[in-house]
């Protein structure tokens, strides 16, 4: 039985206007990792992932890649902890 890990991730950089909500729904859905992602006002995007470890692992290191004509200069893990998710959800930005 694999650990499951859930983390709250900050991504910095060039990621809004670039696809890259859509990339992570889509790439996390493919990973069957559950959780969401949403733009901040601040041009961030916020997500959290929840999976197996290695999964979850594997996902941060794409993040900092994201997808093409996304610029990434800095993915911050704000925390781990418990959730329980259902699916992976794009929410309305905040």
């Amino acid at each position: 039985m694999s650990v499951v890990r859930t983390v709250h991730v900050r991504i910095e950089g060039r990621v809004q206007g670039v696809g890259y909500r859509a990339w992570v729904e889509s790439t996390a859905r493919t990973m069957a990792l559950t959780g969401w992602v949403r733009n901040r006002r601040d041009r961030s995007v916020e997500i959290t992932l929840q999976g197996p470890a290695n999964q979850v692992d594997e996902m941060l290191s794409l993040c900092k890649q994201g997808p093409p004509g996304a610029h990434v200069t800095k993915v911050e893990i704000r925390g781990e902890g418990l959730g329980a998710y259902d699916g992976f959800d794009v929410l309305p930005t905040t």
